[in-house]
């Protein structure tokens, strides 16, 4: 997700524990759906816990920081396991249906805690309520795991919107869009460096739509 820009030492803490707390209920959901439909890898591996430890990647966490100072980067939390072959088939989609539900639990979890930070501004909006240093929490909180929503619905590897285009298209597109799972990072990446030679965001261009669509139905602007 693109950064927020700001260097002031509270925005900074508050981006790194939306981060955590984002990041782990994102991977829980995954980890957790994955079990409920049949493939019990993560669970055996202990990813169905709401411990930031056990889904946190160092790397990943160094480039949030990144973000958060405002530089250019992709963050990322440690990945789940997923063994298709395990899950169960779901109706005509087959496993690969499963699989775009497992992906699905993830950006589905960030939206869920946006609407949920979106109702509690708006009831405090509503009784006047002066919520101070939590009022900017709930707006970055907000902004974040919206952000994250979008980006991750981004049909490139590795993100989870991939795997959800994979189980739309019909099959004979699978083996053709195959090769992106090696060079889908890349593009990622390249898109980012893309943006920064051309003095803006390409990817910021791609989610910012997603995010202020899902502002003005859970938060009303």
């Amino acid at each position: 997700m693109p950064g927020l820009g700001n260097l002031d030492p509270q925005y900074i803490a508050i981006i790194i524990v939306t981060f955590i707390i984002a990041i782990t209920i994102h991977e829980f959901m995954h980890a957790w759906t994955a079990w409920a439909l049949g493939d019990d890898t993560a669970r055996l591996l202990g990813r169905i816990t709401l411990n930031p430890a056990a889904h946190f990647d160092p790397v990943g966490a160094f480039m949030f920081l990144l973000i958060a100072l405002g530089f250019p980067a992709l963050a990322w939390g440690r990945p789940v396991p997923v063994n298709d072959f395990r899950l169960r088939p779901l109706g005509r989609f087959g496993r690969q249906g499963s699989m775009a539900l497992v992906s699905l639990a993830g950006p589905l979890s960030n939206v869920v805690l946006g609407a949920a930070s979106a109702a509690a501004l708006r009831l405090s909006d509503a009784t006047g309520a002066n919520l101070g240093v939590f009022g900017e929490f709930l707006w970055i909180f907000i902004i974040v795991n919206f952000s994250l929503a979008a980006f991750n619905m981004i049909p490139l590897p590795p993100l989870d919107g991939s795997r959800i285009l994979m189980a739309i298209l019909p099959p004979f597109w699978r083996p053709i869009l195959a090769p992106l799972e090696r060079y889908g990072i890349m593009i990622l990446f390249l898109l980012i460096l893309l943006g920064g030679y051309l003095g803006g965001s390409v990817i910021g261009a791609i989610i910012n739509p997603v995010r202020e669509l899902l502002l003005r139905i859970f938060v009303g602007q």
